[in-house]
């Protein structure tokens, strides 16, 4: 017992004097390897990737300094009231990225780093995996509106209400086929097609990998209301159904 405490506080000395060296600059870290340096969204995601996306989340200009050097096409938009207690902080207009959009949004510029991640290391690897071609086109359900959770008169406001969460409905290949929340999530394995093949095989590649990058990933198993969308967003909850 008297190792184990021992050992402990040499640990804790350990920890403490390498953070105190990090600190005073005596010990230089590469980037990828140091949590306060800025988020590269360009590259491979790694265990310091969700921290550095939540602090990207905080800093405005460093966002939209990291979305600058992405494909994605965005405007930076002022910040405003919005009306009915849905203010709008640190919001960008997306025109497009690699992917075309059914419309552009708005999002805050924390929910179009993530998806930038998403789309690069989640949704065009899954299509090359399941299909052998890339997504061209995301239909979406929008961005943002001012409401409360479900529509409702009374209780919290969505992350819609800020712009902070978008829904995507279905999702167009390079040659044109489509694949939608609503219709093919529940066809694994119809029709005679391999699993690897279906569409309901994609859909839910994207559904836990998203995980990695949104705070709140909702789909059809989560309830009748996300039946035909996926709901992503960079709130305080940590869920994945």
């Amino acid at each position: 017992m008297r190792l184990i405490r021992w050992l402990t506080l040499l640990l804790l000395l350990a920890v403490l004097a390498g953070g105190a060296a990090l600190w005073g600059g005596l010990v230089a870290v590469p980037p990828r390897y140091d949590p306060w340096a800025p988020l590269d969204l360009r590259a491979e995601p790694d265990w310091l990737t969700g921290f550095k996306l939540a602090r990207l989340a905080d800093d405005p200009q460093q966002c939209r300094a990291a979305l600058g050097n992405t494909e994605l096409r965005f405007t930076a938009l002022p910040d405003r009231d919005g009306g009915e207690n849905c203010p709008l902080r640190d919001v960008v207009r997306v025109a497009r990225s690699e992917v075309a959009f059914s419309s552009g949004f708005m999002a805050t510029c924390g929910l179009a780093a993530a998806w930038t991640l998403f789309e690069a290391n989640v949704l065009q690897p899954a299509a090359e995996r399941r299909f052998g071609r890339r997504v061209a086109r995301v239909e979406h359900l929008g961005t943002y509106a001012c409401r409360n959770v479900y529509g409702r008169a009374a209780g919290r406001r969505s992350e819609h209400a800020s712009a902070n969460a978008i829904d995507l409905a279905a999702f167009v290949l390079a040659d044109g086929t489509r694949i939608s929340v609503l219709n093919d999530w529940g066809d694994a394995g119809v029709g005679g097609r391999p699993d690897g093949e279906s569409k309901a095989a994609f859909l839910r590649d994207l559904r836990d990998g998203a995980c990695r990058f949104f705070d709140v990933v909702l789909g059809p198993d989560y309830n009748a209301a996300h039946r035909n969308h996926f709901h992503l967003d960079m709130g305080r909850f940590g869920v994945c159904r």
